[in-house]
């Protein structure tokens, strides 16, 4: 597996950059270090609602001047012996080196009695105490999420330089397939693994076209292929076996796909292939549904992701223990769909029911993958592991 994955990496060249308005950046990778434009905060603001004042007039009696909004600065600087009120946000005024919040001081006749003596700096966040304008707010290869939109919007920034987004085609194929909705007859399924694989692509940042399934005939598959080639990424679904009517590797090679390898020691998805031509990633998975699904997040998905020029493209496995005794293969390494539920302890998984590659009703039920390398020796309940989640 990580060699494939390593084999799919090293043919992956990231694509152009382009700006892109912040509104529009959800989900992008960025391409450059992103600096604020003002500092942040901006000012010297006040972290509650209080009262601004000097702290050595404190303890004492001090008259309240002004009252600070926010939004609206103070009309003068504070002087010697008086407090101004100010609003969570406020703009701390000249003259003043902290805050006491409303709940520690006793208000009387437009004054305040303060009992204690007060820390200086309380309760005032510092210009620039965030970031100071021209610092680097989100480094390039990082993909735009709430937190970081959020981030860049507080520090000014309208535009940001971002990898393009892939253009991918999806192509299942197979005789049998039929569309949701129309009448089944003996020997035919409803094709899924066009919506999964559209599906996942999406997420992953790309923007998709889903070719229409094709039968298992030459012709088909080479109009069909032939389209698809004139993406930056094409992946199909289904014919990448050995038997007679699995045609797409050979058509591929007629039309000048170099394959970079076939088969891979996991489990669903041992016949996955990868091949290139040009610039074009070429993935062929398999056609059960689940061998598609788990062949995507391994293999496809890091590539995506690293044509958009993200920094981590790999997946993201994370810890956790086994809920039930589990048996890996042999000689492939599993993915297992399992579900997560916390203990005290941490993240627990729990193996679902029903593990072969066709059942895409039982893999509904699972928010995870539990991988178990090859081996010969069980794994009781228990055992530290590793997952990758899924949706």
């Amino acid at each position: 597996m990580e060699e494939a994955q390593r084999l799919v990496l090293e043919r992956v060249r990231s694509l152009a950059t382009e700006r892109v308005s912040l509104e529009a950046a959800a989900g992008r990778v960025l391409a450059e270090p992103a600096p604020a434009l003002v500092d942040l905060p901006p000012f010297a603001s006040s972290a509650m609602d209080g009262f601004a004042l000097r702290v050595g007039d404190t303890p004492g009696t001090l008259p309240v001047v002004a009252r600070i909004a926010a939004g609206l600065p103070a009309e003068r600087e504070l002087g010697a012996g008086e407090a101004m009120g100010i609003a969570t946000g406020g703009v701390v005024p000249e003259g003043a080196d902290t805050v006491i919040p409303l709940e520690d001081v006793v208000e009387c006749d437009n004054s305040i009695e303060i009992a204690d003596h007060v820390e200086e700096g309380a309760n005032v966040r510092p210009r620039g105490g965030d970031v100071a304008a021209g610092q680097t707010v989100v480094q390039a290869g990082v993909r735009l999420g709430p937190a970081q939109l959020g981030a860049l919007a507080a520090a000014g920034v309208v535009e940001v330089s971002c990898g393009a987004r892939p253009r991918a085609a999806v192509l299942a194929t197979g005789t049998e397939l039929r569309r949701p909705g129309e009448q089944l007859r003996p020997g035919e399924v409803y094709e899924a693994n066009g919506l999964i694989l559209a599906s996942q692509l999406a997420s992953a940042g790309a923007e998709v076209q889903r070719l229409a399934a094709v039968a298992d005939e030459e012709d088909e598959h080479r109009r069909a292929l032939t389209r698809g080639l004139e993406h930056d990424v094409l992946v199909t679904s289904g014919g990448v076996s050995v038997g007679p009517h699995d045609l797409v590797r050979r058509v591929e090679a007629d039309l000048g796909v170099e394959e970079v390898f076939w088969q891979v020691a996991v489990k669903p998805g041992k016949p996955v292939s990868f091949g290139v031509r040009g610039s074009t990633l070429v993935f062929g998975l398999p056609g059960n549904p689940v061998s598609s699904l788990v062949g995507f997040e391994l293999f496809v998905r890091p590539a995506v992701l690293a044509l958009q020029g993200l920094a981590d493209p790999m997946p993201p496995f994370e810890p956790g223990r086994l809920g039930s005794d589990a048996r890996p293969n042999p000689h492939r390494d599993q993915l297992l769909r399992a579900r997560t539920r916390m203990d005290d302890d941490g993240i627990v998984l729990e193996p679902l029911g029903g593990q072969e590659s066709h059942m895409i009703a039982r893999a509904s039920g699972a928010d995870a993958l539990v991988l178990l390398p090859r081996g010969e020796v069980a794994l009781p309940a228990g055992s530290h592991v590793r997952f990758l989640r899924l949706g």
